[in-house]
């Protein structure tokens, strides 16, 4: 049995409990993040529902998946700091119980506000959540060959919930209704909460600092703000003053989060820590390629639904190889980084998911599924986990015990914040290639758009993965 770690010091926690297996701390971390996942785009085969249900305007569902994003990503270094100073398996519990809580308030929503606020909750408790499950695996496994997997099980579990999100989602909305793809982590949640409490141990990095709350409303704020101008742009213009206002506040509001971090004691995100080659280009690649890799399930399952004509049940099953594809993917990454190194293999991930991306933005409105969902998928998705495990690997590698859960969370936080920003200027697009037409076509020309954009973002990042990533992993 591995034991937890501990920083010299800090004195060692002492519980009446044995040190659990390491494969039950693994399984239990992975549980918690398959949630955390799982809600970014279980959601998506839900939105036409939730749309006729709640009276949701077409610019008004991707707030829907942003209000959960936007949370999630600037509350995520708070998460990670809170786990480093209060004990990440408290942090873990604190998590996991906030996002039950508000699953449970989405899943009986009355209106469309209501909704959106439940989901905004779901994103605070899971950017408290996500950065234990990750700081919590890597306490237990040192680090080495057997980290390397276990963060490869750990980035294939998330990989794997964002993937069966549709298939889930699917299922619920046909069988019982949209309600249940929230309501459904309220069972799951308890679980994973009751094995947690009785099985985690303990460890913190405490130090007595105290939490830059500051910083974390700064830059969440800064975010959504920079979201909302973003997506006032399909209705107002690039120019207009309801477009430029709330751009412009953003990126001030951004700037000031910088600033108060290079000036405070307790920064959320230690700006040093950015000094690092290996923290700052898996970061800057992880945005990026988060900006694009998240728009995927959106545009999948609306082009589904509302191009094809499939079922939220259809849409869902349609994913599936691409869910297995990004299982296949992370675990196989590993192995790929043993022979040829992380930057080699996080610009192949790459270079095979723009593929997909460049074939999914040839679809038409009468395809067969497995030139139109299945095989461009499996490559997009094939690429996203063989190169989500390098970049995690490289953020986090040669991390000190009391920086692992702010840097743990900075790598969650940069997919996030490049997913959800990602998602409202993809929205755009595919709304400028759409224009005025709801027909079957005027859809897929948007979406299509919306791919052929985002495979030129990949194509950008794996240029700049080559020039900026470390070629092996750096050591303490």
């Amino acid at each position: 049995m591995t034991p937890m770690l501990e920083t010299a010091d800090t004195p060692p926690l002492i519980s009446r409990r044995t040190t659990p297996p390491t494969w039950l701390v693994v399984a239990l971390a992975c549980a918690g993040q398959f949630l955390v996942v799982l809600d970014v785009s279980v959601v998506n085969v839900a939105l036409p529902s939730m749309r006729a249900d709640l009276g949701l305007s077409p610019s008004g569902l991707q707030w829907v998946v942003n209000a959960y994003a936007i949370a999630f990503a600037g509350f995520m270094l708070l998460g990670g700091r809170a786990g480093d100073l209060y004990g990440r398996k408290r942090m873990f519990l604190v998590g996991l119980g906030l996002f039950t809580l508000a699953s449970l308030g989405g899943g009986l929503a009355q209106e469309g506000w209501q909704l959106l606020l439940a989901r905004a909750a779901q994103g605070l408790g899971a950017a408290v959540l996500a950065p234990s499950t990750l700081t919590l695996l890597t306490a237990a496994v040192p680090e080495g060959p057997a980290r390397a997997r276990a963060i490869a099980t750990w980035a294939a579990v998330g990989a794997g919930g964002g993937a069966a999100g549709g298939l889930v989602g699917g299922v619920l909305v046909d069988v019982l209704s949209w309600r249940w793809v929230l309501l459904i982590n309220v069972p799951v949640g308890a679980v994973v909460l009751a094995g947690s409490a009785r099985w985690l141990t303990e460890s913190r990095a405490g130090d007595g600092r105290r939490l830059d709350l500051p910083g974390a409303l700064l830059v969440t704020a800064g975010l959504g703000t920079l979201a909302y101008g973003i997506s006032r742009t399909q209705e107002a213009g690039w120019t207009s003053a309801a477009t430029l206002v709330p751009l412009l506040a953003g990126v001030l509001l951004i700037a000031l989060f910088l600033l108060t971090e290079a000036r405070t004691a307790a920064p959320l995100m230690p700006l040093g820590l950015l000094r690092r080659r290996a923290v700052a280009s898996a970061n800057a690649a992880m945005l990026v390629s988060g900006s694009a890799m998240f728009c995927m399930w959106y545009f999948m399952t609306l082009y589904a639904q509302n191009v094809l004509g499939y079922s939220p049940l259809e849409a869902g099953a349609a994913l599936v190889p691409s869910s297995l594809a990004v299982v296949v993917g992370s675990k196989l990454a590993p192995r790929l980084m043993r022979a040829a190194g992380p930057r080699s293999v996080a610009v192949l991930g790459t270079l095979v998911a723009v593929a997909g991306f460049a074939w999914q933005s040839t679809m038409s409105a009468h395809e067969a599924y497995v030139t139109a969902i299945m095989c461009p998928g499996i490559l997009m998705m094939l690429g996203g986990g063989l190169a989500m495990t390098p970049l995690a690997a490289l953020a986090t590698s040669g991390a000190a015990s009391g920086e692992a859960g702010v840097v743990s969370g900075l790598i969650n936080t940069s997919r996030t914040m490049g997913g959800s920003l990602g998602l409202a200027v993809m929205s755009t697009v595919a709304a400028t290639g759409t224009g005025a037409g709801t027909d079957p076509q005027s859809l897929t020309d948007g979406y299509a758009l919306a791919f052929r954009a985002s495979a030129a973002v990949l194509l950008a990042g794996a240029l700049l993965m080559l020039l900026w990533l470390p070629r092996r992993l750096p050591h303490k």
